[in-house]
């Protein structure tokens, strides 16, 4: 039997493995036989390759193929194996030589007329065959400024079936192909906001920052108007550039979501605000078929803001629960289970009550007091246990108003030096941890000998905790603040100071 070999990437979350695709000849009745646990969409690359292939001015093997995609107790999923399939089948039946696609992987859906269709996920594909020691990776026209972003391989576009073979030394003469596009995926560019643009709130402005410097996830609450939104928005202009490991994670998980990569990297964190009504999978990431990124996932470095939180269903709120504690997102289904990482910063907004207007000087609020506490406990106790600042957000005055237009704050640039300045402090003593700042440190670590608090540092803390208004849990997280806090001060430890500070941001006065 005459086999052709090649090779493809099976995606599964955002990791990737390097898949063997095999095409044999054999004797019995013409026809193709596809095996290795593809899906429903893969199966069907029998007819799109027979149609590719002939319509490329190829031949199509007149003999029975078998298909094996290897290792074969691996789910794949999806179309981007057509291109594999095809050259491995020219290989077999003769058209093409076989020791350029055997060192190639090849990634492209294809239409019936032999072009190659755009994929999604086609960075994290091309950053798994790259790890996996793949040198040459053949992709559709339409992906090759995603695609050659991955450093330390060589990434060849090709608009259609009949180019790749001829790259791979088939004797055919070139001809004119107008490329399918990638279609208008690209989103809306990012809004310039800076913190100099907020009005009053300084406290609400120094806790943004503790929470830039530190990691630390934020709950805010105030009546409508009160900037709780304009506040979430400035707070990725205040954290430190992604590097750009994590720039190539959030490129990779937008692609997978099927949104514009585009051709640099950007070192912008990213900052996702999913609507009220976003299911669990909307949140967290799923699907039927394919499982995709979600909200949680997409925020992976960067933001997740939900505003009116309290609107969330319950179960939505309560699936970040655990990604908080991990950073991680598992997505299991029935064949398979898929991975994305979730290491977000999230930012709460609530309104006080239903109507908005409790606490407002200038509105009356007619929420009974059962109601409004109803309202805010939509919000679980164990999910705010996981959020380490808390903030009451009034709305800005007349006099703050004029004052602003004398004295501005600070711009998101001043505030950022801030920010960097104090993850150096943090990242000089977690040197030779896993940790980089103060909001990953885990709690037993920070109770340590090396970084043990004095007991008369800690007592406000074991105060609280022996009343009981301070889980353990919590107490951990108020640490992290208080250390967070000595890193802004261009302090070595956190001193009583410090601490209080800090668990005067733990109540914040919800």
């Amino acid at each position: 039997m005459t086999v052709g070999r090649t090779w493809a990437v099976a995606l599964l979350g955002l990791d990737g493995s390097l898949i063997e695709v095999e095409a044999g000849l054999g004797t019995q009745t013409p026809g193709v036989r596809l095996i290795g646990l593809p899906d429903s969409a893969l199966r069907e690359a029998e007819h799109r390759v027979r149609a590719g292939i002939i319509n490329s001015g190829l031949e199509f093997p007149a003999r029975h193929v078998t298909v094996n995609l290897s290792p074969a107790e691996l789910p794949k999923q999806g179309a981007g194996f057509d291109l594999a399939i095809a050259m491995a089948t020219l290989v077999a039946e003769g058209s093409v030589p076989p020791e350029s696609v055997a060192r190639t992987a090849h990634l492209g859906e294809l239409a019936l007329d032999g072009r190659l269709r755009p994929l999604r996920g086609v960075l994290p594909a091309v950053l798994a065959a790259a790890r996996a020691g793949v040198e040459v990776i053949l992709v559709p026209s339409a992906n090759a400024d995603e695609a050659s972003l991955v450093p330390d391989i060589r990434v060849v576009a090709v608009p259609d079936l009949r180019e790749a073979a001829i790259w791979h030394g088939a004797s055919l003469e070139s001809l004119p192909t107008e490329p399918i596009p990638a279609g208008s995926r690209q989103a809306p560019p990012p809004m310039e906001y800076d913190l100099a643009d907020v009005i009053g709130n300084e406290e609400a402005i120094d806790a943004l920052i503790v929470a830039a410097a530190g990691g630390h996830h934020v709950y805010m609450v105030g009546p409508p108007g009160a900037g709780k939104t304009m506040l979430a928005a400035r707070l990725p202009s205040i954290l430190p550039p992604l590097d750009e490991q994590a720039a190539l994670e959030v490129a990779s998980l937008r692609s997978l979501a099927g949104l514009e990569v585009g051709d640099t990297l950007s070192p912008v964190p990213p900052f996702e605000s999913p609507h009220h009504t976003a299911t669990a999978s909307a949140m967290i990431g799923g699907g039927s078929r394919v499982i995709r990124p979600g909200s949680a996932a997409r925020a992976s470095n960067g933001i997740l803001f939900l505003d009116e939180a309290p609107e969330f269903g319950a179960k939505v709120l309560d699936t970040l629960r655990q990604p908080l504690e991990s950073g991680r997102i598992s997505v299991e289904r029935a064949t398979a289970v898929a991975h994305f990482p979730a290491r977000f910063q999230l930012v709460l907004a609530a309104n006080p009550c239903p109507c908005g207007h409790y606490g407002s000087r200038d509105a009356l609020c007619a929420c009974p007091p059962t109601l409004r506490d109803r309202y805010l406990k939509r919000i679980s106790g164990p999910l705010l246990d996981r959020v380490d600042i808390r903030l009451m957000v009034p709305r800005i005055t007349a006099a703050q108003l004029r004052m602003q237009s004398r004295e501005p704050h600070a711009t998101s640039s001043q505030a950022r030096q801030r920010v960097l300045a104090a993850r150096a402090r943090a990242s000089a003593r977690l040197r030779g941890t896993p940790w980089r700042f103060s909001g990953e440190v885990p709690g037993h670590f920070l109770r340590g000998p090396d970084l043990r608090l004095d007991p008369r540092v800690t007592e406000p803390l074991d105060r609280a905790l022996e009343r009981g208004s301070l889980s353990m849990r919590g107490y951990d997280r108020t640490l992290r603040v208080a250390w967070t806090l000595s890193d802004l001060d261009a302090v070595d430890r956190p001193t009583l100071s410090q601490v209080g500070r800090a668990l005067a941001l733990r109540r914040g006065g919800v």
